[in-house]
């Protein structure tokens, strides 16, 4: 990497680290674009060159700590030998909720807003390769399955929605129920959806 773009890193990397400081102690709507720039030792109209608001940079945030929350499961999940792709993908789903509860602050700002239009985003206008692997590591995953699966995105979205909506409450205020008597309901759930979108390679589509 050239020497430009390493400062330029260095520079989105502090502003998305003072963001991520100042929305998880203060609160989005109580931090301004000031704000950031100042603890984070760049000029204002420097912000204005990686990112177009304060909601913007959000959302790259929720994306990038997503995406390092999926690769730290995805390298676990390389330790392991789980053959069925609906069995890792409860193993990732599983050990991303571990994450999350270890990680509070991050939850309420990720799960709250967390969704595939974000993360196809991302994919879009990657911040770095760990959000650029996602897309190919799922598509990898389903792959070296013994069944292709109709409409990917949407399965992935529901995952994912479904997910995030309910391990919300369920971390954070142990609402209906704490998250480990949740999860067999959760996980039964995502089979299904995994299973409604599946078929037999080579099959043909009605």
């Amino acid at each position: 990497m050239k020497k430009v773009e390493i400062n330029k890193k260095k520079k989105r990397d502090a502003m998305l680290n003072t963001a991520y400081q100042l929305f998880t102690e203060k609160g989005f709507h109580k931090t301004s674009i000031s704000d950031i720039v100042n603890e984070a030792g760049v000029a204002k109209g420097t912000f204005y060159l990686y990112f177009k608001d304060k909601l913007d940079i959000r959302y790259k945030l929720i994306a990038k700590k997503s995406a390092e929350i999926f690769r730290e499961a995805y390298e676990k999940l390389l330790c392991e030998e789980i053959g069925e792709f609906a069995d890792q993908m409860i193993f990732l789903v599983d050990q991303i909720i571990q994450s999350l509860k270890k990680n509070p602050m991050t939850l309420k700002m990720i799960a709250k807003h967390l969704s595939w239009g974000i993360f196809k985003n991302s994919l879009v206008e990657p911040i770095d390769d760990t959000q650029r692997n996602l897309h190919d590591i799922y598509m990898d995953l389903m792959e070296q399955s013994e069944y292709e699966y109709r409409d990917p995105e949407i399965m992935i979205y529901m995952i994912i929605e479904l997910t995030a909506g309910c391990c919300y409450n369920s971390i954070l205020m142990n609402q209906p129920v704490p998250v480990e008597e949740l999860k067999p309901y959760l996980y039964d759930s995502i089979k299904l959806i995994i299973k409604n979108h599946q078929k037999i390679k080579n099959e043909k589509s009605n």
